[in-house]
């Protein structure tokens, strides 16, 4: 069972995300958002489930550097990296089954 981790400053993200050797399920949120507070609690499902995925939340309120960096113009934006790369967005609130297809990872590890 893995928990989301918090990236609070751009060298925890490059760490947590750009140098992961697992997938990486980033959330770009603000506290004020409601579709991310909506989104929050799949995203914790996920990484409860998923020990294949690492789940991490970026805040980009406090961290608009970061936002800036992947060009993150809404939120909530979930991106998929893999191998230190962004390989797939989904913008806007979707349930999880939405958000595992769109990023392509419903297939991964489902026997």
């Amino acid at each position: 069972m893995s928990t989301v981790v918090h990236a609070d400053d751009p060298q925890r993200f490059d760490a947590e995300v750009l140098q992961a050797n697992v997938p990486v399920v980033v959330d770009f949120w603000a506290a004020w958002c409601g579709p991310c507070r909506m989104i929050a609690p799949e995203l914790e499902a996920l990484a409860a489930d998923r020990p294949d995925i690492k789940v991490v939340k970026v805040d980009v309120e406090a961290n608009p550097q970061i936002a800036a960096r992947f060009d993150i113009r809404g939120i909530p934006t979930v991106a998929l990296f893999r191998e230190g790369k962004l390989a797939a967005v989904s913008v806007g609130a979707k349930p999880r089954r939405a958000l595992e297809v769109e990023l392509g990872i419903a297939a991964a590890v489902r026997t």
